[in-house]
């Protein structure tokens, strides 16, 4: 299912914990990670050392993405690495789409500092505008990173956005045999009417959620999956993804990072980024290329 994994690393605890759960995925799929460095170029890091100037994240990253490849090495994964100078979010997306990755897997959240600045908000920037799906995992110490994964909760809106995630959803649980968690999610809340708001009345929005859900069910026969159980939930969507890890013991997270609205903030686009956030197992979030 992929052939080239890219692993933005700094290392920070966090991306050490992330660096192994992308070294599992690998190993189990047969693909190459590709470990990069970004030298955050907003920053200023260039000094003199003994009379030789010298870019001190430069010297630092070839350090880390040094101990990252023996970590690899370590598990069996071929591997490779690159140090590049950036801003990171856009040399991330530009460095994964320029070499034909198939997947990003970062965390959320690095320790203090640079950490904290590389790969907290700059993981969300990546979601938002990546054409290449991402993995993110939160790495706090509720987050869960099993592998491989047994249950994938598959959230459903309809839409074109949300369809990609579900395609998705349903090649990754073939892979692994996973279960598939199918859940739609009424948002009663919702003043817009949404796709499965109840501006519209709440026996028009159940149906649409239902009509989602057999969609999805479809495909997934389509697919030779057998074990698919169907959701239709009520409340705020990113909440009732939490709930519904929870209540079934989930292992991860697929959805489209894009609604049917048309535009990225609504729908599956803010929910994915919240999901991303907050849920405590690995959320996978795939953009429509078409």
């Amino acid at each position: 299912m992929y052939d080239d994994v890219l692993l933005p690393f700094d290392g920070s605890d966090g991306a050490v914990d992330v660096l192994g759960h992308a070294a599992d995925l690998a190993r189990f799929v047969d693909a190459t990670v590709h470990v990069l460095f970004v030298a955050d170029t907003t920053r200023d890091s260039v000094t003199v050392i003994e009379g030789e100037t010298v870019d001190v994240l430069e010297r630092r990253g070839e350090r880390v993405v040094s101990e990252a490849t023996a970590a690899l090495e370590a598990r069996g994964v071929d591997h490779d690495a690159t140090v590049r100078q950036g801003n990171p979010a856009p040399t991330i997306v530009d460095h994964a789409e320029r070499g034909g990755h198939d997947l990003i897997v970062m965390p959320t959240r690095g320790r203090r500092g640079l950490s904290r600045h590389l790969l907290g908000s700059v993981s969300e920037k990546v979601v938002r505008h990546s054409s290449v799906p991402v993995l993110t995992a939160r790495t706090r110490p509720d987050e869960r990173l099993a592998f491989p994964y047994e249950g994938i909760v598959v959230p459903t809106d309809g839409s074109v956005g949300g369809d990609a995630g579900v395609e998705h959803g349903l090649s990754l649980a073939v892979t692994l045999d996973a279960t598939v968690h199918a859940l739609a999610v009424v948002d009663d809340a919702d003043p817009l009417g949404g796709v499965f708001g109840t501006a519209t009345g709440e026996d028009a929005a159940t149906a649409a959620a239902n009509a989602a859900l057999d969609d999805l069910v479809a495909a997934a026969e389509e697919y030779g999956i057998e074990r698919v159980e169907r959701h239709v939930d009520h409340g705020d969507p990113v909440e009732a993804i939490r709930e519904r890890v929870s209540a079934d013991g989930a292992d991860a997270v697929v959805m489209g990072a894009t609604g049917g609205h048309g535009d990225d903030r609504v729908l599956l686009g803010s929910v994915a980024e919240r999901t991303v956030r907050t849920t405590p197992v690995p959320v996978f979030t795939i953009r429509d290329r078409r």
